[in-house]
């Protein structure tokens, strides 16, 4: 029995290896996450700039439905390769938390409860108030995290934990940026990981279903919402790319509250 046992962790273990090469060399090549993360960060500005500064330009929000996908497919790969699980979901954490006041006062998700507490007499209050009542439309963070945690539950084969989390994300998936739809396009880029051919297939798929919802652009004598631009951000699941960049920790982590902040700053010039 202890045999057997013991055969299963060392299978277990190689897979776990040979997955983590095969991703860093086969399929995302040299530096790919740093290529994505870089992407992911372009795009995402262009949009909430788009958003904040020029909403009269549509090709502004148009390319910034790249984000999306590229986040997912990040989550999916740091899901899969991560050592240490418990560190990747409280950076993420740490990262949401921080980030959903300026998420909210950015991007116009405010509401009248948030500024209940007059700031001048009760100023700690006041904040706290702000703060806890911004928590009414989560940031994209929050979706990334749940996705995350789902993933790092399928990983370790925990399935009905994993079930749970999806049944939540859905039942609460309008208060979700992106909605349970979201965490599924996670749950695939994760089970299609090392078939990129079938990975590209099922996600573009799933892209068009996914934006059949909306209408406003035609398409193969169809209609579909904006969120069709982002369907060719799931090619690059299975385009091998190669660069030697490295993208330095803190800047993947704090580009999410700082372009936040460089856009406040912004928009009251404009």
């Amino acid at each position: 029995a202890s045999d057997a046992a013991q055969t299963s962790s060392t299978a277990e273990m190689s897979f776990g290896k040979d997955l983590r090469l095969f991703i860093s060399s086969e399929v995302l090549g040299i530096g790919y996450l740093n290529v994505g993360v870089s992407m992911n960060c372009v795009c995402m500005f262009i949009d909430h700039a788009g958003k904040m500064l020029f909403p009269q330009l549509t090709w502004m929000r148009m390319v910034g439905r790249l984000a999306f996908p590229l986040f997912a497919y990040g989550i999916a790969v740091g899901a899969a390769m991560t050592r240490h699980p418990r560190q990747y979901i409280a950076r993420v954490a740490a990262l949401a938390l921080v980030s959903q006041p300026l998420y909210a006062g950015a991007l116009g998700h405010t509401n009248e409860a948030m500024y209940a507490v007059p700031f001048a007499q009760h100023p700690l209050r006041a904040l706290c108030t702000f703060y806890m009542e911004s928590w009414e439309k989560p940031s994209i963070l929050f979706a990334l995290l749940l996705g995350l945690l789902l993933l790092l539950c399928l990983r370790e084969k925990q399935y009905i934990p994993a079930l749970l989390i999806y049944v939540l994300c859905a039942r609460f998936s309008a208060e979700l940026d992106y909605g349970v739809s979201g965490i599924g396009l996670m749950v695939i880029f994760y089970l299609f990981l090392e078939h990129p051919a079938l990975c590209f297939a099922a996600s573009t798929a799933y892209m068009l279903v996914w934006s059949a919802d909306g209408h406003g652009y035609p398409l193969f004598g169809m209609e579909f919402g904006m969120r069709i631009f982002a369907t060719p951000a799931v090619m690059l699941a299975s385009l091998p790319i190669r660069r030697k960049t490295r993208t330095p920790k803190w800047l993947s982590y704090g580009f999410y509250p700082a372009h936040l902040l460089a856009l406040l700053a912004l928009e009251k010039f404009f």
